[in-house]
């Protein structure tokens, strides 16, 4: 055992040693380097004092750290199966890069899936299907009565990542993608970048607790600075970030030594200081205020759509935000719901895992907060997390969505293939990356072409398949459309599944959902906290 142990140290030695005075010639000498280097990492390791492993298995102890680096690589590559979900399977990483690509993606011999397994989804098609419509007319307007310049959008749009968080090149062929299609581009909360403006495509400014951008040198809001970009053609919408699906109820920091001049630039803050993104925001504290916030940016920008962005956590707080905007009178123009799922950077790991309410359920919530109180055609709703493909685009809108972002789905749209290194400034194919070296390998007007046939092809594979189902438009799907397996023998309708509230329920004092009654009642217009009475 004890040779065994030690054995690669003793070969790296005797290696060394023979080398050095035993062969003669030109072989002797790499021989000798590598035997000398590997004897030098074996006695150092002997005596270090950090790793066990490597104290009792001089240089073979190294190997364990080597394939652990490598673990992720030889998964995904040789051990994952098609629908293991990591958190991408490798299906749906295919069917994105064949139809960025604009190959076909049809499959032989039928489908994977286990069509009997518990939670397996489907469309019941129609009797008598529709003529596919033109994937063109799939937009939404977006803007209410106090909005003067709104917006026709996509219903499937690029959501939110900062530069920064994505390279110069990355922002460049999203945006550049974008302006080919003719959908909109989320800025992110890292603000309006130089590589942004390059193209032309139709931007939605997000605007994060750090008010990069529009900040003031304390890091308060700058109404001034937010006119003179809101005032820019190119931004279509503004996006008030109140959390995201990655890291919900988290701030950020950007360390000092990352915060570049072109950083600086972009975001409004010193070059070499940490830039911080506060856990919540300094412009309003109460649901009541940020209303008034909405009106004002509304106002500031010259009437373009103003709404807000979330993660649902404590019902009750979103509540009270509807309860703000009834007493009011100020309506955002629309919602975006963020999936606890989401996620295109780093985040602690227990927010990752464990922390908000995944997308379906959070948008369900939503829209039926909104209906419930009377003002859901007041606002138009979005929703993002982990959606790539036709079906879950139909699925988002079968529980009320009126549009869908992703973010992760055009990512791998311009070559990203999920090595999990967003956070290290390694990105092997220059996506998430600051790296100027890294960066090159992402060409830019070849990977805007993928982005644009990413969007087409999925929004044409939607087309069909609601066509199959008799519907020309997306926003004619319901719930009772799609079918959820809950056992072995049982399928149910979204319509069966999910609880669904009748327009004003909420204010009409009837019995109603138990759950939304209650949470309802908690709810507060002038304040976060709960109702006073239930405390």
């Amino acid at each position: 055992m004890l040779l065994t142990r030690f054995s690669a140290l003793g070969i790296a030695l005797i290696s060394t040693i023979v080398a050095g005075y035993y062969l003669p010639g030109v072989w002797a000498v790499p021989l000798f380097v590598v035997g000398a280097i590997l004897s030098v990492a074996g006695i150092y390791d002997l005596f270090q004092p950090l790793h066990s492993v490597r104290r009792n298995y001089p240089i073979i102890g190294r190997l364990r750290w080597y394939f652990e680096d490598i673990r992720p690589e030889i998964r995904q590559y040789l051990i994952e199966g098609e629908y293991d979900e990591t958190p991408f399977s490798r299906s749906q990483r295919s069917l994105v890069y064949a139809r960025s690509k604009n190959e076909s993606s049809e499959r032989a011999f039928g489908t994977q899936l286990d069509v009997y397994g518990n939670g397996y989804e489907f469309i019941g098609h129609s009797t008598r299907p529709a003529p596919p419509a033109d994937p063109a007319t799939f937009r939404v307007l977006i803007g209410g009565s106090d909005c003067t310049q709104p917006y026709s959008a996509s219903i499937f749009n690029i959501s939110a990542m900062s530069f920064g968080s994505l390279s110069a090149n990355a922002i460049r062929a999203l945006n550049l993608g974008a302006k080919m299609g003719g959908f909109a581009h989320d800025t992110g909360e890292g603000s309006i970048s130089p590589y942004h403006r390059e193209h032309g495509g139709d931007l939605i400014w997000e605007l994060g607790s750090g008010y990069f951008g529009c900040r003031t040198a304390d890091g308060n809001f700058d109404p001034d600075a937010f006119t003179a970009k809101a005032a820019d053609p190119q931004v279509k919408m503004i996006e008030i970030k109140l959390s995201q699906g990655a890291k919900p109820g988290h701030g950020g920091i950007l360390p000092g030594s990352k915060v570049t001049e072109e950083i600086s630039l972009t975001r409004g803050v010193p070059i070499g200081e940490d830039c911080v993104s506060p856990a919540r925001h300094r412009a309003f504290s109460t649901p009541i205020e940020m209303m008034q916030f909405i009106a004002l940016l509304r106002k500031l920008s010259g009437g373009k759509p103003v709404g807000f962005k979330l993660c649902i956590g404590q019902p009750w707080e979103f509540m009270g935000m509807v309860k703000a905007m009834r007493e009011t009178s100020i309506f955002p123009d629309f919602i975006v719901v963020d999936g606890a799922e989401g996620g295109t950077g780093a985040a602690p790991l227990e927010f990752t895992d464990h922390l908000g309410t995944p997308m379906r359920e959070g948008l369900l919530f939503v829209h039926n907060t909104l209906v419930g109180a009377g003002v859901r055609d007041k606002i138009k709703l979005g929703a993002a997390g982990k959606i790539v493909s036709a079906f879950d685009i139909a699925a988002a809108h079968a529980l009320g969505a009126d549009w869908v972002n992703a973010g992760r789905g055009f990512m791998f749209a311009i070559g990203c293939i999920q090595s999990l290194t967003c956070n290290t400034n390694r990105c092997p194919v220059g996506v998430a990356t600051q790296d100027p070296l890294r960066q090159r390998a992402l060409v830019v007007p070849e990977k805007a072409d993928r982005v644009f046939h990413f969007h087409r092809n999925t929004l044409h594979a939607l087309s069909e398949m609601i066509a199959a189902a008799g519907l020309q438009h997306p926003s004619e799907i319901g719930p009772h459309h799609l079918v959820r397996r809950v056992s072995p023998t049982e399928i149910r309708l979204f319509a069966q599944l999910h609880s669904f509230l009748l327009p004003g329920d909420l204010i009409s004092g009837g019995e109603g959902n138990e759950f939304y009654r209650s949470s309802w009642s908690l709810a507060r217009a002038d304040s976060f906290d709960l109702a006073k009475a239930a405390a």
